[in-house]
């Protein structure tokens, strides 16, 4: 049997994180990978000789089901192969950079990276929220670069209402993007492994919020991709050079878009709408893959 690490926060605890930790562990002893779970804080690399200090054996291989990507780019250089990589973290956790690195690959809304400011500062003018408004209309939205589960994203009616979010979010990276409205509270997610689309389902919500996320309310289905749907997912996840991902898509008015891509996406929903064994095919692509 082949071994590996399941490398995840040693700070967040969560039931539903410990389902997917067991999940991933069950189908890695089924396919023959023993994956050891361990925490990001137990491993603990001297930089300048790229040493970790408890002086382990660490294995040639591990899924990466974190955002410490400072810790992944140090395994990295040690040899250890990691399942997301450090760089498909880093792209997929700030939003910016994942719509800068799919920009003229994928469809996706138009998008402006909104100025950094730094917290004690703020936006001492808002001028550049003129523009984006010039180039929107209203509404449209502002995204927190991170963030998960929907949260930290907000839909701007007016120019007052634009300035309020910025001013509860000054000194967080964030981006600007149209809104959608032929999306309006529903989307698309796709779970794509080793170049494939395994699953898909659509999210809808009945509750008033242009946000489709089943952590907000939201409900959850199978869905048939169309060729084009899963063409754009899949270039999308290649692009950004995932080895799993979920990739969220709207309804555009001309056809799908690229919403987000989530390099840690959570599978146990997909998985019960759709009866995808998604922690099977993960630990599968890690097997034949290294």
């Amino acid at each position: 049997m082949k071994r590996g690490y399941l490398i995840v926060n040693g700070f967040y605890r969560n039931e539903k994180f410990a389902s997917l930790y067991n999940s991933l562990i069950q189908s890695g002893a089924r396919e023959g990978l023993e994956l050891s779970l361990v925490k990001n804080d137990e491993l603990l690399v001297e930089t300048s000789r790229l040493r970790e200090l408890s002086g382990r054996e660490l294995p040639g291989a591990a899924i990466f089901w974190d955002k410490d990507v400072r810790l992944a780019y140090q395994l990295e250089a040690m040899g250890m192969r990691l399942f997301n990589r450090a760089r498909a973290i880093e792209l997929c956790d700030d939003k910016s950079l994942t719509h800068i690195a799919l920009s003229g690959r994928v469809p996706m809304p138009k998008t402006i990276v909104i100025p950094f400011t730094f917290p004690y500062a703020g936006y001492t003018s808002h001028v550049f929220l003129e523009k984006i408004a010039d180039e929107f209309g209203f509404p449209f939205v502002i995204k927190e670069c991170f963030g998960s589960f929907g949260l930290q994203v907000y839909k701007a009616e007016n120019m007052e209402e634009a300035k309020a979010i910025l001013k509860r979010t000054e000194g967080s990276p964030a981006i600007a993007q149209e809104f959608v409205s032929n999306s309006f509270a529903r989307d698309v997610r796709v779970y794509v492994v080793g170049g494939e689309c395994r699953a898909a389902i659509i999210r809808e919500s009945s509750c008033g919020d242009f946000r489709a996320n089943v952590a907000l309310g939201g409900s959850a289905r199978a869905y048939s991709l169309s060729r084009e749907e899963e063409s754009v997912a899949l270039r999308a996840a290649a692009a950004l050079g995932l080895d799993f991902a979920g990739v969220d898509l709207l309804f555009g008015a001309e056809g799908p878009l690229v919403c987000e891509v989530n390099s840690n996406a959570h599978f146990a929903g997909i998985s019960a709408a759709t009866g995808a064994d998604i922690s099977g095919h993960i630990v599968r692509h890690v097997l034949t893959s290294q």
